[in-house]
């Protein structure tokens, strides 16, 4: 779970309800089944005669999947070029055929495009077949998985509008019956705004915030993605990894740059640390097996 929405979340609603505590001792008057049903069923009801009904459920599902952690994260982007880079050693030492053991080997996790990607490079492309194939398949999957922002957006802005409607309901019935009971105009106008107070906080706290989470790991997503498409290209046309690091490196943040000479350096003290340890390790002491002793000839 993602431990900062996880908490975001908590203190919105916990604010929320930390004023009505401080502010009054009827707490009932803010709880109305009737209002909710209005907000919550209107709201879904719009969007399902607005879109097709799969998206909306997929819609409904992203707003469990931002409590996620995003494996699509930036922390992720040093270790994508450290891989496409062990790639181009790779094919350096023993050709693009030796690519064909890492399809297999390829996380999946990505929808599958870093293993298109590979078996892009295998089947023969050139580095700007590579690129417009994986452009193509970038913005595609992009726009799709937009669609899910797109209507929890649509979902923000009518939740609202149910919640005045509600309000409006509740106007109605309270100025229908102001002239038997006068009094009751205050308790009326109450409940009356309770429907738009639901409205609001289903919008501002539940579908916006959804909406521009969803919309953020989608072009973190797009931007990682065009980060392996210039390192594939260049894999594909069979250029030395330190030309793929500085192109791959143009598109990350200084403070998480992939470095081969830290590798390397790196690497090396490992191996160090490695053969010490092992000849540091006492030889196991083999024991003697006991002679044999001579059988006596039989007479």
């Amino acid at each position: 779970m993602s431990f900062n929405t996880f908490v975001a979340a908590l203190v919105g609603f916990g604010l929320f309800i930390a004023a009505i505590a401080l502010s009054t001792d009827n707490f009932m008057v803010f709880l109305s089944g009737a209002s909710f049903i209005l907000v919550v069923g209107g709201t879904l009801a719009a969007t399902f005669l607005s879109y097709e009904f799969r998206y909306v459920l997929k819609a409904l599902g992203a707003i469990a999947s931002t409590f996620a952690i995003d494996r699509k994260g930036r922390s992720r982007l040093n270790t994508e070029v450290g891989r496409v880079i062990r790639w181009a050693y790779l094919v350096q030492r023993e050709g693009i055929v030796s690519l064909d053991a890492e399809v297999k080997k390829t996380p999946g996790w990505d929808g599958g495009f870093l293993r298109f990607g590979v078996e892009l490079i295998t089947t023969g492309y050139s580095g700007e077949e590579v690129k417009s194939i994986l452009a193509n398949v970038i913005e595609s999957t992009f726009d799709r998985n937009m669609v899910s922002a797109s209507i929890l957006r649509n979902m923000s802005v009518a939740a609202p509008a149910f919640g005045m409607v509600g309000t409006l309901i509740g106007l109605i019935i309270m100025l229908d019956k102001m002239g038997s009971d006068p009094g009751a105009i205050g308790i009326g106008l109450a409940v009356a705004l309770v429907t738009t107070l639901y409205g609001i906080m289903l919008a501002r706290l539940v579908f916006a915030p959804a909406a521009n989470k969803i919309q953020q790991r989608e072009e973190i997503f797009r931007f990682r993605n065009y980060m392996i498409v210039e390192g594939l290209a260049m894999v594909a046309d069979e250029a030395s990894p330190r030309k793929i690091q500085d192109h791959m490196n143009s598109y990350l943040d200084p403070t998480i740059r992939y470095d081969i000479d830290r590798q390397l350096k790196r690497k090396s003290v490992d191996d160090k640390a490695d053969s010490k340890s092992a000849a540091a390790k006492p030889k196991a002491k083999v024991k003697a097996k006991p002679a044999k002793k001579p059988v006596a000839a039989s007479a």
